[in-house]
């Protein structure tokens, strides 16, 4: 059923198309505060919502991740930068991109006083905690405010995972225990990057193994801890996406190894006889049957031309029996077993 999203939904005229993330968002052209950014995105989200079911499920879904990844480039300070420039816009000067500490961030927005931050910072060293845990566990903050604070420090866009549905085909292309070990969740594919949920700031080893996999850099975006952990207990529930089909990925890291070796490739299994297909049961046994008679006329062969006529010229009978006899009844046993699986 065709339907324009944009102009039901959003209210925007046929003639952007497409539309600029600002008007996406339903901004005015290159805003820079954040927070204004994150809350038409919220009320955009929860109207887009309403037709998550029914006939518009897919619009609905596409739409949801349109409106996420204009949010995370908009609010990622790096990336806006460059977004806004493709727009034509000029900057007067350069920005190093590095956000004010975690515990500045939150006396500003008046979250914690000036006078508490030396007792966080000690609270944090007697723990081994980093600031924004220490916060958490202070009970002076929730957990959102200390993630969005350690975004800003770190120049990182913040995403509430409770409104982001990640892309299957992401998830698919990374395995189970990398975003275990790691505290990571995949999001989607934004253009030239990958982006993902983290906790921290990753480390130069997971940056270079999702550029292996995607072929593309990725890009982090901060998430709280909870999120991030509930988030991969659902998408990755044990079992789930354990092995992973990244073709670019094994082509990728075995044109890297200056060694040269060729990659071994793990034996292929056999499908278990109970999830085979009835034709599948039925190739299976007719091989069985022809290696059993093939098996059965070897036997004649060798009783006629070996035994017969060289070792035994007495007892060709009951050696034939002792040949022949064998295979059929294996023959049978083998045959009735894939009738009753």
């Amino acid at each position: 059923m065709s339907i324009d999203v944009y102009k039901q939904w959003l209210g925007i005229p046929e003639e952007f198309r497409p539309p600029t993330h600002y008007q996406l968002l339903r901004l005015v052209d290159f805003e820079d505060d954040s927070e204004k950014i994150r809350t038409h995105y919220r009320k955009l989200n929860e109207l887009v919502r309403k037709y998550a079911t029914g006939d518009y499920m897919l619009q609905s879904q596409a739409l949801l991740n349109e409106l996420a990844k204009a949010m995370l480039c908009l609010t990622d300070p790096g990336r806006k930068r460059d977004y806004d420039e493709s727009l034509g816009r000029e900057f007067a000067e350069s920005q190093t991109g590095v956000g004010k500490p975690l515990l500045r961030v939150l006396a500003d927005r008046g979250e914690i006083s000036k006078g508490q931050i030396r007792e966080i910072e000690e609270f944090a060293d007697r723990r081994g905690l980093s600031h924004r845990d220490a916060v958490v566990q202070m009970k002076l903050v929730n957990e959102d405010k200390a993630a969005m604070a350690l975004a800003e420090e770190l120049g990182r866009p913040f995403v509430d995972l409770d409104s982001i549905l990640p892309d299957d085909r992401v998830l698919d292309m990374v395995p189970r225990n990398v975003v275990k070990r790691n505290s990571i969740l995949p999001l989607f594919i934004d253009e030239d990057v990958v982006l993902i949920a983290c906790i921290d700031e990753p480390d130069h080893e997971i940056e270079d193994e999702f550029r292996l996999r995607f072929g593309k850099p990725m890009r982090a975006v901060i998430g709280t801890p909870r999120q991030i952990h509930q988030g991969i207990a659902k998408y990755y529930a044990p079992g789930a996406r354990d092995e992973v089909q990244a073709e670019s990925y094994e082509a990728s890291v075995s044109q890297g190894k200056k060694s040269g070796a060729k990659k071994k490739s793990a034996p292929k299994k056999s499908k278990p006889i109970s999830q085979m297909t009835d034709q599948e049961k039925k190739d299976r046994r007719m091989i069985g049957i022809l290696v059993l008679c093939w098996a059965t006329i070897g036997s004649a062969l060798v009783d006629q031309f070996l035994i017969k006529a060289y070792l035994f010229p007495r007892w060709q009978f009951f050696i034939g029996l002792m040949l022949i006899v064998p295979p059929i009844t294996f023959l049978a046993i083998y045959d009735s077993h894939l009738r009753k699986r």
